[in-house]
């Protein structure tokens, strides 16, 4: 696929995805015959209204919810195809994700929020420990790696959240909502952080929002309209980052 004019290798591939949820005794169709492809390194901005589909877009991608019908290629990987077990190793291995209300664990504190995905994997505490503060170093917290998560505005903790997605080194960072609970101004530095660290690592990144001020920043924008996918121009990648 191109992005820009230059070819690059799809990460995701979506074939004919469809998901239906029932409802006050009806079945609701939220996404219908979804057909995306995904570039390795690329940005991706989902926009609708909400409800319209995109956390469910999202929580299909990541491999937290199945799929009515369709492939969900990551890497060559048809998650669709797994069974829940193995959606979730794999999901640990190659997907980090950042949530609108951070997720984070009230009784751990910051550095073992963000060396979890590691220890998950069986990485031993010193190695993760280290990898841990660097990246709590690059969001700017180092100094509070020893305090819980009620220690912290909401800025700060999104901020753990993105080091904890990132520490894994994914190849995919899903992000939801991920500025919607922040005020203008934090949400705005959150976003640019985002960013820079996803493009200096090299992440494909896929964030859902209903806020067109995503727009000048993404590679691509899809909007989810009735089940079905809109595409729209790229954006310009001289866009100066928020923040």
């Amino acid at each position: 696929m191109k992005n820009n004019g230059t070819e690059r290798t799809p990460l995701i591939r979506l074939r004919d995805v469809a998901k239906t949820y029932r409802q006050d005794c009806a079945d609701c169709a939220v996404l219908d015959g979804i057909d995306l492809e995904i570039a390795a390194g690329e940005f991706v901005a989902l926009l609708g209204v909400s409800g319209s589909g995109k956390s469910t877009l999202l929580n299909l991608i990541s491999g937290i919810d199945s799929a009515d019908r369709g492939e969900i290629l990551i890497d060559r990987t048809d998650i669709a195809a797994l069974d829940e077990t193995s959606r979730t190793l794999f999901r640990r291995e190659h997907i980090g994700i950042v949530f609108q209300f951070f997720n984070l664990i009230p009784t751990l504190t910051v550095l073992e929020n963000v060396t979890l995905p590691l220890e998950l994997r069986g990485t031993n505490r010193r190695e993760s420990g280290r990898q841990g503060l660097a990246l709590l170093r690059r969001v700017g917290l180092a100094d509070r790696a020893n305090d819980f998560p009620d220690r912290l505005s909401g800025g700060e903790q999104q901020r753990v959240a993105i080091a904890r997605a990132l520490v894994h080194q994914p190849a995919l960072v899903l992000a939801d909502e991920p500025t919607g609970n922040l005020d203008e101004d934090t949400g705005e530095r959150v976003l640019g952080l985002l960013l820079e660290l996803t493009r200096e690592m090299g992440k494909t990144l896929v964030m859902a929002t209903h806020d067109p001020g995503i727009i000048p920043f993404a590679d691509r924008v899809v909007r989810i309209h009735d089940g079905k996918l809109v595409l729209q121009p790229a954006a310009s990648p001289a866009v100066q980052l928020p923040g």
